[in-house]
């Protein structure tokens, strides 16, 4: 504990509110006794390349993981609660953070605190690292003076967003693992197998089935140079084409809408979004951010376009004082769970309270509707691999019979 106090004393002076108890709060954050502070002379972070070239990027290009922001928001909390300086303690995370263009740009947002910038305003300078949601609540958390519970917020909303993340990807996952399974058993039979006994038919000169004239042909097609380039080349041309049209407003609107009318995955990404909707949220309004505004802010940050039109009517209507959840209710887009929760909470005075729950009952919607997709898929890849090689054995052994049969005869 005394290296604590020695170290930030010769950087910034007394490090008032620091008490032996403080130390196992503290824990999580190792002392590193020769690495000075990111962002002064003598930095032992490798922040330049070979002969000297920076590769810090700039401010507003910096990205860090989700879990890295996680855990800088998690001790930032526990440094907060203990009492100990804000520049202080954002200096202290700079020395124990692993990544070094992070560590940089923390030891750089200590800097400005020192020289007489808020957070909210330091954080700002880096829009990629902290979006515009968690310079929001930091600003809250400053007016109200409860800045350790709001990081401490922010760090669980990360968390779990993150989770709710993870879980859409991994139900989409499996598809794809299905359908990549599929098409490997499938070349690898077309390529290796089905040429060997073209070669043969063509010997005993057989009268061939349809299907096995079929098999033929696209064993020949997958072995043919000019045919792949030319679905390489299609495929490169359909993802630009597609990629220029998702970038248009009418186009992305389009291709979102489809997306949430997907059997089975539709909904799944509908639960996430309003999850995630609600969860942010509660987590401002919960911080004293007004309703209106906390919607502005959210709105930001959802990924479907339909959603952010329903949340953008929403705040327009409510800005004219109609209740948002009259507003939410009228474009028939989310859920009717959803405006009939925020209609008791408008009433009761628990909107905030209301939004938790909603984003707790659609975070554990989703793990259970994952939950079963993961073992729908067990047998589904069992039946996918089956069907394919069950066809292709079918089409390569129907004329061996009718062989067989003219042998006999």
């Amino acid at each position: 504990m005394a290296e604590y106090r020695r170290r930030a004393t010769a950087t910034s002076g007394a490090l008032a509110g620091l008490s032996p108890a403080s130390s196992t709060a503290l824990g999580a954050i190792r002392p590193v006794a020769s690495r000075p502070a990111a962002g002064k002379s003598g930095s032992s972070f490798s922040l330049f390349g070979i002969g000297g070239a920076p590769r810090q990027p700039s401010p507003a290009k910096l990205k860090v993981k989700n879990d890295e922001l996680m855990v800088f928001f998690r001790q930032l909390a526990v440094i907060l609660q203990t009492g100990v300086p804000l520049s202080q303690g954002l200096e202290l995370l700079s020395e124990n953070i692993t990544n070094a263009q992070f560590a940089y740009a923390v030891g750089q947002i200590s800097g400005r605190l020192n020289a007489g910038q808020d957070l909210s305003s330091a954080l700002s300078v880096y829009p990629k690292v902290f979006v515009p949601i968690t310079v929001g609540l930091i600003r809250a958390g400053e007016f109200g003076g409860i800045l350790d519970s709001v990081v401490d917020r922010i760090a669980n909303l990360i968390e779990q967003q993150a989770k709710l993340r993870g879980q859409i990807v991994g139900a989409m996952i499996y598809p794809g693992i299905v359908l990549f399974i599929a098409i490997t058993v499938g070349l690898g039979m077309l390529i290796g197998i089905v040429p060997r006994f073209a070669d043969m038919f063509d010997d005993l000169g057989a009268d061939l089935p349809g299907i096995t004239k079929f098999m033929m042909a696209l064993s020949k097609a997958v072995t043919n140079p000019t045919v792949i380039g030319g679905v390489i080349g299609g495929l490169i041309v359909a993802s630009f084409l597609f990629s220029r049209y998702y970038a248009t407003r009418a186009g992305r609107l389009n291709v979102d809408t489809l997306v949430l009318k997907i059997p089975l995955f539709g909904p799944l990404l509908l639960k996430y979004e309003v999850a995630s909707f609600c969860d942010t949220m509660a987590t401002l309004s919960n911080a004293g951010i007004p309703a209106v505004e906390a919607m502005d802010v959210t709105e930001k940050a959802l990924s479907n376009i339909l959603i952010r039109n329903t949340v953008i009517y929403a705040i327009a209507r409510a800005q004219q004082g109609e209740p948002i959840s009259q507003a939410i209710l009228s474009q028939n887009i989310m859920p009717r769970l959803v405006p009939a929760m925020m209609k008791i909470g408008e009433e009761t005075g628990e909107f905030s309270y209301m939004l938790e729950k909603l984003a707790l009952f659609y975070a554990r919607e989703i793990e259970m509707a994952v939950n079963k997709l993961a073992k729908a898929m067990e047998p589904a890849v069992v039946l996918v691999v089956a069907g394919i090689v069950g066809t292709i054995v079918i089409a390569l052994y129907l004329p061996m019979f009718d062989l067989i049969r003219a042998f006999k005869q």
